[in-house]
């Protein structure tokens, strides 16, 4: 384990986009703010819809849940400081604060995946196996399925956190990025990177490549289903029920797969650009992740709708007779 040397840096500075004019700092600070807001609203909306309505108390929306609360604590682990950045001019971050920030990034990125992987069996049992959908996925086996993940996430980024705070920290404290991760700290350490850069890489490409390998698999299954089905319309149906699923993991593993292959065949971005990238993919799914649910699950739309039927009385006229409330369906 190398020297403990952490005299000369006692913070880092988080540049955010490094070529951004400061008349832009408002604009920023104004568009991540709403991001931020937009994704508590909605996600914590997906929360009190499972929690007021037991039609939505399947091992779906269990699933879902799941996935609404990683990306309200992952959005509030990177926005809040972001913002600040360019809210208060403040990008200032503590050693320590710095390592904890990085433990919760990797912690709930990898929890997501897992969460994926509950879906993509979720929609692989549904349709694959029918029969034996409501004897394995029972309410119990979510539970262990959801502590496992949320418990076995916790180990790889540990590992990562407990390898790279030890290193000597000795010349530049400034991370281009807009949140501390592991290869933003790292890369900064006063030593050779190199056997913590590897174990870092494998762990990204086991938690990337080992959900989406059984997801592409249940996908493959399922359109061999699907294929088997005689009717067109029955073949629709099946497929719909997929679509909400395929298109939350298409906006995660997608742009990541992306990112890794562009790294690895030598496509080179600029600073600027690589950290809009993983801005857009680490930030637009939270927000948008909940409104994918609510268009496209049936149960959350009518969920949703029953509200504002409910709500409705209070801010208008009485309705008249059961046509009226008809309008509203």
């Amino acid at each position: 384990m190398p020297e403990r040397n952490h005299s000369s840096v006692t913070e880092f500075i988080l540049t955010g986009f490094p070529g951004l004019h400061q008349e832009y700092y408002g604009l920023v600070s104004a568009v991540l703010f709403f991001v931020y807001l937009i994704t508590m609203i909605a996600n914590a909306t997906v929360i009190f819809l499972f929690a007021t309505n037991q039609s939505l108390h399947k091992p779906m929306y269990y699933i879902i849940l799941n996935l609404s609360v990683c990306d309200i604590l992952f959005s509030t682990t990177t926005l809040p400081k972001i913002i600040s950045r360019y809210w208060f001019r403040s990008g200032s971050i503590s050693f320590t604060a710095c390592f904890i920030q990085m433990y919760f990034v990797h912690y709930f990125g990898t929890a997501v995946a897992y969460i994926l992987f509950q879906m993509a069996l979720d929609r692989y049992l549904a349709i694959c196996h029918p029969l034996k959908y409501s004897r394995i996925l029972t309410k119990s086996n979510i539970l262990i399925l959801s502590i496992t993940g949320w418990t076995a996430a916790k180990a790889f980024p540990l590992m990562m956190v407990i390898r790279a705070y030890p290193l000597p920290y000795c010349a530049s404290n400034i991370i281009t990025h807009c949140f501390c991760d592991h290869i933003g700290i790292t890369v900064l350490a006063c030593t050779d990177r190199t056997p913590y850069a590897i174990p870092a890489f494998v762990f990204a490409m086991f938690v990337l490549l080992g959900p989406l390998a059984f997801i592409i698999f249940s996908y493959c299954s399922i359109l061999i289903a699907v294929h088997k089905i005689a009717s067109v319309q029955g073949r629709l149906k099946s497929l719909s029920t997929c679509s909400t699923q395929l298109i939350i993991i298409s906006l995660y593993f997608l742009p990541r797969c992306f990112v890794y292959l562009a790294q690895n065949v030598g496509i080179k971005f600029s600073a600027d650009v690589r950290i809009v990238i993983i801005m857009l993919y680490s930030l637009a799914p939270p927000m948008i992740n909940p409104l994918i649910y609510c268009l496209r699950a049936k149960d959350m739309r009518e969920s949703l709708l029953k509200i504002k039927i409910l709500s409705y009385p209070l801010v208008k006229e009485p309705l008249g007779t059961s046509c009226d409330l008809a309008l509203y369906k």
